[in-house]
């Protein structure tokens, strides 16, 4: 049960969290700052003295670095999700699952490193997060069920890849033309095996 505010709730307790508010927003415009310039990795003391607070308030707000990240990204991850949905009324459950995942690609390239950890960040808890990983398990749900996905696919899987295929685009300046082929070979991995081999030979011919 939420108990009423009492007249010093209003006067102390509310203050305080329009204190932590602004420092929290302060701590996310300085993380994206730092992160955008010097990579996932960047020093979080970094980040503290850009937003000119002590890294134990930074610490109270996001205890981990995988956290300060998924809420440095949690509007980007929201609209790969919301866009995601939109698009997915429009085309076949395979071609909804593979532009996701170029999508998610792209989005992992955001800031230098941090891809290599993707997966923790998506389980943030974030409410982009919470979203894009929703959005991907029920996009691979819709491609099993209409048997264009093996059924021992898992989501896991799609993350790993997205985490592999944005890391070898790092490598070098032709990177990021390289993303629509290698999402396209790993999509054709996940048919079943009859039909991968149709679309094997096809592509021969």
């Amino acid at each position: 049960m939420k108990l009423p505010k009492t007249s010093t709730d209003d006067a102390t307790g509310g203050a305080m969290r329009a204190d932590a508010r602004r420092n929290r927003d302060r701590l996310l415009v300085a993380a994206d700052a730092v992160f955008s310039e010097r990579g996932a990795d960047a020093s979080l003391n970094d980040v503290a003295k850009e937003a000119g607070v002590g890294i134990g308030t930074l610490y109270r707000h996001f205890p981990t670095r995988e956290a300060l990240l998924g809420a440095t990204c949690d509007e980007r991850f929201l609209k790969l999700a919301q866009e995601s949905r939109e698009r997915s009324a429009s085309v076949s459950a395979l071609e909804a699952l593979r532009l996701f995942l170029e999508e998610l690609v792209h989005y992992a390239g955001i800031y230098q490193g941090l891809a290599a950890s993707l997966g923790i960040v998506l389980r943030s808890g974030t409410v982009g997060c919470h979203a894009t990983t929703e959005e991907g398990q029920r996009l691979l749900e819709a491609a099993q069920r209409a048997g264009e996905v093996r059924g021992d696919i898992s989501l896991d899987d799609v993350v790993c890849m997205a985490m592999a295929i944005s890391l070898s685009a790092a490598q070098d300046a032709s990177g990021p033309k390289r993303i629509p082929r290698l999402t396209g070979m790993f999509i054709d991995g996940l048919r079943p095996a009859r039909e991968a081999a149709v679309t094997h030979g096809a592509r021969k011919r």
